[in-house]
Protein backbone atom coordinates (compact mmCIF):
# COMPACT_ATOMS: atom_id res chain seq x y z
CA UNK A 1 0.00 0.00 0.00
CA UNK A 2 1.29 3.45 -0.88
CA UNK A 3 1.65 5.91 1.95
CA UNK A 4 3.18 9.24 2.90
CA UNK A 5 4.50 10.70 6.11
CA UNK A 6 3.81 14.21 7.33
CA UNK A 7 5.57 16.33 9.92
CA UNK A 8 5.20 19.87 11.15
CA UNK A 9 8.32 22.03 11.31
CA UNK A 10 10.25 22.50 14.56
CA UNK A 11 9.36 25.13 17.15
CA UNK A 12 9.51 28.84 16.25
CA UNK A 13 9.49 31.94 18.45
CA UNK A 14 5.95 32.70 17.30
CA UNK A 15 4.87 29.17 18.33
CA UNK A 16 6.20 29.95 21.81
CA UNK A 17 4.46 33.34 21.79
CA UNK A 18 1.15 31.79 20.59
CA UNK A 19 1.14 33.87 17.39
CA UNK A 20 -0.17 32.88 13.97
CA UNK A 21 2.82 32.37 11.66
CA UNK A 22 0.95 31.67 8.43
CA UNK A 23 2.98 32.70 5.38
CA UNK A 24 5.24 34.95 7.49
CA UNK A 25 8.77 33.53 7.30
CA UNK A 26 9.72 32.81 10.93
CA UNK A 27 12.91 30.95 11.87
CA UNK A 28 13.28 27.99 14.20
CA UNK A 29 14.28 28.35 17.84
CA UNK A 30 17.27 26.39 19.19
CA UNK A 31 14.74 23.81 20.42
CA UNK A 32 13.18 23.71 16.94
CA UNK A 33 16.54 22.81 15.39
CA UNK A 34 17.04 20.08 18.02
CA UNK A 35 13.51 18.71 17.46
CA UNK A 36 14.30 18.31 13.74
CA UNK A 37 17.56 16.49 14.45
CA UNK A 38 15.76 14.21 16.92
CA UNK A 39 13.08 13.46 14.32
CA UNK A 40 15.82 12.42 11.88
CA UNK A 41 17.20 10.05 14.52
CA UNK A 42 13.70 8.67 15.17
CA UNK A 43 13.27 7.93 11.45
CA UNK A 44 16.53 5.95 11.52
CA UNK A 45 15.83 4.20 14.84
CA UNK A 46 12.26 3.24 13.86
CA UNK A 47 13.49 2.10 10.42
CA UNK A 48 10.97 4.33 8.65
CA UNK A 49 11.53 3.97 4.90
CA UNK A 50 11.29 7.29 3.06
CA UNK A 51 12.48 7.90 -0.50
CA UNK A 52 12.36 11.70 -0.55
CA UNK A 53 11.59 14.69 1.64
CA UNK A 54 9.37 17.42 0.18
CA UNK A 55 9.31 20.67 2.13
CA UNK A 56 7.60 24.03 2.23
CA UNK A 57 9.68 26.98 0.98
CA UNK A 58 9.30 28.79 4.33
CA UNK A 59 12.54 28.81 6.35
CA UNK A 60 11.11 26.98 9.37
CA UNK A 61 10.13 23.99 7.22
CA UNK A 62 13.24 24.18 5.00
CA UNK A 63 15.54 24.10 8.03
CA UNK A 64 13.58 21.22 9.58
CA UNK A 65 13.88 19.28 6.32
CA UNK A 66 17.61 20.06 6.09
CA UNK A 67 18.27 18.68 9.57
CA UNK A 68 16.24 15.53 8.82
CA UNK A 69 18.02 15.06 5.48
CA UNK A 70 21.48 15.58 6.99
CA UNK A 71 20.71 13.12 9.80
CA UNK A 72 19.13 10.41 7.61
CA UNK A 73 20.72 10.89 4.19
CA UNK A 74 17.26 11.12 2.59
CA UNK A 75 17.29 13.53 -0.39
CA UNK A 76 15.10 16.61 -0.15
CA UNK A 77 13.54 19.15 -2.48
CA UNK A 78 11.36 22.19 -2.11
CA UNK A 79 7.65 21.82 -2.94
CA UNK A 80 6.02 25.29 -3.23
CA UNK A 81 2.51 23.88 -2.77
CA UNK A 82 3.40 23.00 0.85
CA UNK A 83 3.68 26.67 1.85
CA UNK A 84 1.48 27.53 4.83
CA UNK A 85 -1.83 29.30 4.31
CA UNK A 86 -1.61 33.08 4.25
CA UNK A 87 -3.83 34.29 7.08
CA UNK A 88 -3.74 37.92 5.90
CA UNK A 89 -4.55 40.43 8.62
CA UNK A 90 -4.37 37.73 11.32
CA UNK A 91 -0.68 36.89 10.86
CA UNK A 92 1.24 37.72 14.03
CA UNK A 93 -1.94 37.82 16.15
CA UNK A 94 -2.96 35.37 18.89
CA UNK A 95 -3.64 31.85 17.60
CA UNK A 96 -6.46 31.39 20.08
CA UNK A 97 -8.06 34.80 19.53
CA UNK A 98 -11.84 34.57 19.37
CA UNK A 99 -12.15 36.74 16.25
CA UNK A 100 -9.65 34.55 14.40
CA UNK A 101 -11.32 31.34 15.59
CA UNK A 102 -14.63 32.55 14.19
CA UNK A 103 -13.05 33.72 10.92
CA UNK A 104 -11.29 30.36 10.51
CA UNK A 105 -14.65 28.56 10.37
CA UNK A 106 -15.55 30.43 7.16
CA UNK A 107 -13.81 28.43 4.43
CA UNK A 108 -14.15 31.15 1.78
CA UNK A 109 -12.65 33.92 3.96
CA UNK A 110 -9.41 35.38 2.55
CA UNK A 111 -8.62 37.27 5.79
CA UNK A 112 -8.18 40.57 3.90
CA UNK A 113 -5.18 39.74 1.75
CA UNK A 114 -4.73 36.06 2.60
CA UNK A 115 -5.80 32.74 1.13
CA UNK A 116 -9.10 30.94 1.60
CA UNK A 117 -9.29 27.45 3.09
CA UNK A 118 -10.84 26.24 -0.16
CA UNK A 119 -7.90 27.52 -2.24
CA UNK A 120 -5.49 25.96 0.25
CA UNK A 121 -7.32 22.63 0.09
CA UNK A 122 -7.26 22.71 -3.71
CA UNK A 123 -3.47 23.05 -3.89
CA UNK A 124 -2.79 20.45 -1.18
CA UNK A 125 -5.33 17.95 -2.57
CA UNK A 126 -3.78 18.42 -6.05
CA UNK A 127 -0.33 17.72 -4.58
CA UNK A 128 -1.57 14.58 -2.79
CA UNK A 129 -3.30 13.39 -5.97
CA UNK A 130 0.02 13.81 -7.80
CA UNK A 131 2.00 11.96 -5.10
CA UNK A 132 -0.51 9.11 -5.07
CA UNK A 133 0.45 8.37 -8.69
CA UNK A 134 4.15 7.95 -7.87
CA UNK A 135 5.89 4.83 -6.62
CA UNK A 136 7.74 6.63 -3.81
CA UNK A 137 7.30 7.22 -0.11
CA UNK A 138 7.54 10.88 0.81
CA UNK A 139 7.96 12.81 4.02
CA UNK A 140 6.14 16.12 3.73
CA UNK A 141 7.64 18.82 5.98
CA UNK A 142 5.20 21.67 6.33
CA UNK A 143 2.92 23.49 8.76
CA UNK A 144 -0.01 23.00 11.12
CA UNK A 145 -2.51 24.49 8.66
CA UNK A 146 -1.26 22.10 6.01
CA UNK A 147 -1.59 19.19 8.49
CA UNK A 148 -5.33 19.93 8.73
CA UNK A 149 -5.80 19.73 4.98
CA UNK A 150 -3.70 16.57 4.66
CA UNK A 151 -5.68 14.93 7.45
CA UNK A 152 -8.97 15.95 5.81
CA UNK A 153 -7.82 14.33 2.54
CA UNK A 154 -7.57 10.97 4.31
CA UNK A 155 -10.31 11.28 6.97
CA UNK A 156 -13.83 12.71 7.07
CA UNK A 157 -13.96 15.62 9.50
CA UNK A 158 -16.61 18.04 10.70
CA UNK A 159 -15.86 21.76 10.40
CA UNK A 160 -15.21 21.83 14.15
CA UNK A 161 -12.85 18.84 13.98
CA UNK A 162 -11.02 20.43 11.05
CA UNK A 163 -10.57 23.75 12.86
CA UNK A 164 -9.35 22.02 16.04
CA UNK A 165 -6.98 19.55 14.35
CA UNK A 166 -3.25 20.02 14.68
CA UNK A 167 -0.01 18.19 15.34
CA UNK A 168 2.95 19.01 17.53
CA UNK A 169 6.23 20.37 16.22
CA UNK A 170 8.19 17.51 14.57
CA UNK A 171 5.48 14.94 15.25
CA UNK A 172 5.40 12.40 12.41
CA UNK A 173 2.13 10.98 11.07
CA UNK A 174 1.64 8.23 8.49
CA UNK A 175 -1.21 8.32 5.97
CA UNK A 176 -2.15 5.43 3.68
CA UNK A 177 -3.58 6.04 0.22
Amino acid sequence: MLHIFFTRHGQTVWNVENKICGATDIELTALGHEQAIQLGKKIINDDIKIDEILYSPLIRAAETARHISETTGIPMREEPRLKEQNFGKYEGTARDGLVFQKAKSDFINSYKGGETMLHLAQRIYNLLDDLKQEDKTYLLVAHNGISRVVNSYFHNMSNEEYAAFGIKNCEIVRYDF
